[in-house]
Order: C-alpha cells, then structure tokens, then sequence
C-alpha cells in the first residue's frame, strides 16, 4: 500500500501545486494549520470496467450489432441502387423490386441515423426498426414483394387491365413523388422534434420532452405518422401492386388512428 502522506505517494497522486519552504513552515514537525492546502489534480477517469455495459457485444447499444446493421444496410442500398439503374437501361420493368428494397434500406437507414444524431440518448439497435414492429410488418413488405413478383411474370410491361395504359407512367411518377415527400417529412419531423421523438409511445412526461409547433409540425399534427403512412403507399404504388395498396391503405390507416386516439387520451390524463 502506498504512504498516506501526499508528498511521497505514488506519481498519480502528486500534488499539483506546493507551496514554498520556510523555517516558520513547521513547528516541532508539524505544519502550519492555516498554510495553503495543497492542489490535487483531476479523480482519474473512469476505469474500463465501469464504461456504459449496453455498448458491449450482444448489448441493446452494441457497437458491434450497430455497426453490422449499418454496413448492411448500406450494402443492400448501393447494390440494388446500381442494379435498378442497369435495369432501367435495359428497359426492364423488374427494377422496382431492387428499387424497393433500395428505399427500404434508406428508411431504415434514416430512422437510426436521425435518433442517433437528434436524439442521440434514445439510439440503439431497436431505432433501425429491423424487426421491433413485429412480424405483420415484415410479411406485409414480404408479400408486397411476391405481388410484384405475380405482375411481373403475367404483365411484364406492368400496364395492368384494371386502368388505361396512359395512367401507367402518370401513376408512377405521383409515387415516386409521394414516395420522396413521405421519407422527407418523416426524417424532418424526427430532426425537427429531437428529444421529443421516440419510437414507442411515451407514459410520462420526462424531460426534454417538450411540445413542437415549429418546421412540419406547423403544417402537421403527426408529421411522422403522415410521412410513413404516404411513403407506405408510394411503394406499393411503385411496385405496381393493387391488392397491397388496398391492405396497406387499410391498415395503416387503422393503426395509426387507433395510435393517435390512445395518445390523446392520455395527454388528457
């Protein structure tokens, strides 16, 4: 064990500062009581041990799962974004599928990046919403997929019978539009709200939490519901799916009514 006694303890608990020697300095071996105390520096940092565990592997903060959920999005962006491209130029009508899972990849992408930069004590590896909404989200975008899929094999050139051939790019082009404005409001309405955004619904009030009247949400009530709920649409609409637009349409519609009356009621509260 180290001596008590500041002047010969061990380098990291030098003093910093010492006053000057004199022979009035000490009586019979002892100091002075009204003599200046002596300057410690900083308490060390804080050993490994005690740095924040949610970080470590197999944690809700890895760095290692976040990273890893990160690159593969990222992955799946820029390939089928160059794949959709090559399609385009061989005038094929199957870009919509990579086309679809690049803006998947975008939004998932972009709703861990926005809490992480906004709202950054809330971020974690359920922020990238890869599976935290449950197993209907997953099969709903699944079975968008092979709806495409169905067109694509019977209807090739996806000028389906139910409507003129000469809505067919006029329909396209209002859904990549709504596609576009949908994820613009949605990342604002996170960017804008900070602190004030989280995935899951809110009990209690806590602090930073505060009502938002500026940006989106001067134009919107629930900017970030009305965002998804378009870009939902906008990609069945892309894909040229009818029945998924319907359903998506449907239970969206639902979902977020019955979300927006259960906050309400306990604002009131």
């Amino acid at each position: 064990m180290p001596n008590s006694d500041p002047s010969i303890s061990w380098p990291l608990y030098r003093p910093v500062q010492r006053t000057p020697w004199s022979s009035d300095s000490h009586v019979n071996g002892h100091a002075h009581t009204d003599a200046p105390p002596l300057v410690y520096p900083p308490a060390a940092p804080p050993s490994p041990g005690t740095i924040l565990q949610t970080t470590f592997p197999m944690g809700p903060r890895s760095l290692a799962g976040i990273a890893m959920r990160a690159g593969l999005l990222g992955a799946t962006f820029s390939s089928t974004l160059i794949y959709t491209v090559y399609l385009l130029n061989e005038s094929s009508q199957f870009w919509r599928v990579p086309f679809f899972l690049a803006a998947l990849s975008l939004f998932h992408f972009l709703e861990f990046w926005c809490t992480a930069q906004y709202n950054p004590l809330k971020a974690d590896i359920a922020s990238f919403l890869l599976s935290t909404n449950g197993w209907a989200y997953n099969m709903a975008h699944t079975c968008a997929l092979l709806e495409c899929l169905f067109w694509y094999t019977f209807f090739p050139n996806f000028r389906l019978p139910l409507w003129p051939a000469s809505w067919h790019y006029p329909l396209l082009g209002l859904g990549l539009a709504m596609l576009v404005m949908g994820q613009a409001i949605r990342s604002a309405a996170m960017i804008i709200a900070g602190t004030s955004f989280n995935h899951t619904v809110q009990f209690t009030r806590k602090s930073g939490h505060d009502l938002v009247t500026n940006g989106v949400f001067a134009f919107f009530r629930h900017p970030s519901y009305f965002g998804f709920f378009w870009w939902g649409l906008a990609t069945q609409m892309v894909l040229g799916n009818i029945l998924s637009f319907l359903v998506y349409a449907v239970v969206l519609w639902l979902f977020f009514r019955a979300r927006i009356e259960s906050e309400f009621l306990r604002i009131l509260r």
